[in-house]
């Protein structure tokens, strides 16, 4: 049980908007505008997009209503959440992994979150300066990293409704408005014709193993699950609420924000002829400024762009820091500006090699012995990969097979007067599809990545 004081600390969602839109904003990130451009590209274009919005449907949505069901059954944290139902039990250990998960996403995230500040005012005085020599120089990276942690803890700091929820209102509906009107510029160029058809008219002989696993993979990434951060954000929100239709609402603008960064990304490559490119990882920071350079009002156009990429990662980590933030203050009791700071510190701390690995800043970091992986590349295949698919495998098994149905469905059914058709359905997924699904992505994944 927790203290008076913890929950004072705790806070709660003010309105079922405000969560949808803070909820959306721990989905929405640089997995949807940086990450899903270039692996849609990579893999066929719109073959890659058919099967992630099926992968969104089947995969991601039943593990989000699972998530959240878990939050709110008693209000707890990632860790507390699995102790209320199995007291004494290992299975707290999976929020734990959560917790761990949430701290090393956050330190390496925030080096390529911070890149996208340092890119609004590169962009907007045209500077000329590479993606390359910005990334390698210590004296931009670092304090670019620490300026983005530094907001993430500005906002968490003022709790659920003051910090998390105001801000969410606020960021949200300016990175959907930023997009709609880089899209209109973007479909609008001569040529960009030829990259709407790459990315709407699908090509199913370029559907292959590695395309299906790429979508799985990128449905899991996109909708930040398997990290405890909808567990979480579930424990903030009132037995009144629908579970079913506010983790529909999530899934809705997380994949609408990602199928919109497609149609932001390649009708501007393919008009500019560097459809080549876009497999590129480095997309973003080392294509696009050319773009935008070539465009009447490039300049700010370009800010306009990282200013919402910005915005976009800073309402991932906000969700981030939240999960460690809600565990301290629930299990251990600390008072929430507390527990934020010392966590951004170690954060900035785990952070430091993750930015002096990229592009040859430190050699032996840029370049790991016997894995051929940068330290950031390291955390970001260990983290943002595996063990997300453990923790959402392990949460579908314990949500199918261990939290008693009778309980379960009667949590999701609170506030849900039409949950009883649909639960044959969502069970069957949990139970058998979700878990197998992720089982077979986790061992193709591991042994392709082996081989």
């Amino acid at each position: 049980m927790t203290t008076g004081k913890s929950v004072q600390e705790r806070g709660e969602w003010s309105s079922k908007v405000g969560f949808i839109l803070a909820a959306a904003g721990s989905a929405i990130g640089l997995g949807n505008i940086w990450r899903f451009p270039y692996t849609a590209g990579e893999h066929g274009g719109a073959a890659f997009l058919f099967l992630y919005l099926i992968c969104i449907a089947l995969l991601g949505l039943p593990i989000m209503i699972a998530e959240l069901a878990l939050g709110r059954y008693r209000h707890r944290n990632a860790v507390g959440a699995f102790e209320a139902i199995k007291p004494g039990s290992a299975w707290k250990l999976v929020g734990f992994l959560g917790v761990i998960t949430g701290i090393c996403i956050w330190s390496f995230y925030s080096v390529i979150a911070g890149y996208t500040v340092g890119f609004i005012g590169k962009t907007l005085i045209g500077n000329t300066l590479s993606y390359e020599a910005f990334a390698s120089n210590p004296w931009i990276s670092i304090p670019l990293t620490a300026f983005f942690i530094f907001l993430t803890v500005i906002v968490v700091q003022g709790g659920v409704r003051n910090g998390i929820e105001r801000w969410a209102k606020i960021l949200m509906p300016i990175l959907f408005l930023l997009m709609v009107v880089l899209i209109i510029r973007s479909v609008t160029m001569k040529g960009a014709g030829a990259g709407l058809v790459f990315y709407l008219k699908p090509d199913l002989t370029k559907i292959t193993g590695k395309t299906v696993l790429a979508a799985l993979g990128q449905a899991f990434f996109s909708l930040s699950l398997g990290m405890g951060c909808m567990i979480t954000y579930g424990s903030y929100l009132s037995k009144k609420d629908n579970l079913i239709t506010s983790g529909c609402f999530v899934a809705f603008f997380d994949t609408l924000i990602a199928v919109m960064a497609g149609f932001l990304i390649f009708p501007a490559l393919f008009a500019q002829g560097m459809e080549a490119q876009r497999h590129d990882p480095g997309l973003l920071f080392k294509v696009l400024p050319q773009i935008f350079s070539q465009i009447p009002g490039g300049n700010l156009v370009g800010a306009s762009f990282f200013l919402l990429l910005a915005i976009a990662a800073l309402t991932s980590t906000i969700s981030l820091l939240e999960v460690v933030t809600a565990y301290l203050v629930d299990e251990k009791h600390w008072l929430r500006r507390r527990a934020v700071w010392i966590t951004a510190a170690v954060t900035f701390l785990l952070a430091l090699p993750s930015a002096m690995s990229q592009e040859g800043m430190v050699p032996a970091l840029g370049q790991l012995p016997l894995i051929n992986m940068s330290f950031l590349g390291l955390m970001n295949w260990t983290f943002g990969n595996i063990t997300l698919a453990i923790g959402a495998l392990l949460t579908s098994i314990f949500f199918g097979w261990i939290w008693k149905s009778s309980i379960s469905h009667a949590e999701l059914s609170e506030g849900c007067p039409w949950y009883r058709p649909i639960a044959p359905v969502l069970s069957f997924l949990l139970k058998f599809f979700c878990p197998l699904t992720i089982l077979v992505v986790l061992i193709f994944f591991l042994y392709n990545t082996i081989k």
